[in-house]
């Protein structure tokens, strides 16, 4: 009878520790209910594509569904049209020219979406405004291009998009994974009073985004090292309702289906993150090719009563239906 005795006040000792720790991180007991979600425009109001097959070599210019609007990704155009439609933040991304000027572009080469050619960081800021942003888009196999001649002299620069949207959360994509160019950005930054710095993020590589840290340490951050540690840290000790250091004044930019594996999702989690400062960012899929909630049937897939950010790409389909 020892035995059976020992194993019954185990089993009573281990439901109630699980039975503690539900409780301790329940969502529906703990988790705000009531808000709505905040919405990030990826790029503005985008041209969107099909991601099967897509890898880092693809030019997505080339695949783009049939456009239902005439906006080109990163442009200012794109971003207050995102703003209008309801986008709470815009992200875009940035990279240096020869001539040391930071520009608002995605790919690292030209050939793909505009009518230039090679590097971005071998043209002069001059010789990109003069291109055609909207040139290489297509949707039928280039038997048509319904962008073209719609984006000659839309190439920004950041100081250019932060002066156009005063006060308006914004965020940057570090493209290039280079300590120079986040020295070049970080600079830059520096320029700005705290108040608008407040409003701005960084994002990218560890390298350039570990320079910009270092030399901006009250700016909000992330990369994909800050991420990582952030979260095996707290599937470590979230459970305690404990939220690392590490995971302080971040972003998390978390595919949706991996939130079950923390403690207190979804919006446990998301409470717990914001008292710390950091921003929970939901993204579709995977995450690596920035699969947005772009559609009325993805918002499906966001937990019910969710408060934290929803990415996508399609913010002028998704505002009305994700608002209250």
């Amino acid at each position: 009878m020892g035995w059976r005795r020992r194993l019954g006040v185990a089993g009573l000792v281990i439901g109630v520790v699980a039975g503690g720790l539900w409780v301790r991180n329940s969502s529906a007991l703990w988790g705000d209910q009531g808000g709505v979600p905040q919405l990030l425009a990826h790029r503005g109001v985008a041209q969107t594509f099909p991601l099967d097959g897509v890898d880092g070599d693809t030019c997505t210019a080339g695949l783009i569904h049939p456009p239902d609007h005439g906006y080109i990704e990163n442009t200012l155009p794109s971003m207050r049209a995102a703003l209008d439609a309801g986008a709470d933040m815009i992200e875009f991304d940035v990279q240096a020219t020869a001539d040391g000027k930071l520009v608002v572009f995605h790919d690292a080469t030209l050939e793909c979406r505009t009518d230039g050619t090679g590097r971005v960081g071998e043209h002069t800021l001059e010789d990109l405004r003069a291109l055609d942003l909207g040139y290489g888009y297509t949707a039928d196999g280039g038997v048509t291009y319904p962008l073209r001649g719609r984006g000659t002299g839309l190439m920004m620069t950041v100081g250019e998009v932060v002066a156009a949207f005063p006060g308006r959360e914004l965020l940057i994509d570090l493209k290039n994974d280079e300590a120079a160019e986040g020295e070049r950005l970080a600079a830059y930054l520096a320029t700005l009073p705290a108040e608008r710095l407040a409003t701005m993020s960084v994002y990218g590589g560890d390298i350039g985004v570990d320079v910009v840290r270092q030399r901006l340490p009250t700016l909000r951050v992330t990369s994909r090292k800050i991420m990582k540690n952030c979260l095996l840290g707290y599937v470590g000790a979230g459970w305690t309702g404990y939220v690392p250091d590490v995971c302080r004044h971040t972003e998390l930019h978390l595919p949706h289906r991996y939130g079950r594996a923390l403690w207190g999702w979804p919006n446990l989690f998301v409470d717990r993150m914001r008292s710390v400062d950091t921003r929970v960012v939901l993204v579709a899929g995977d995450g690596p090719w920035s699969e947005g909630f772009d559609r009325p049937a993805d918002l499906a897939a966001v937990p019910a009563g969710w408060t934290g950010w929803l990415w996508t790409n399609r913010v002028n389909v998704i505002a009305p239906l994700a608002g209250p």
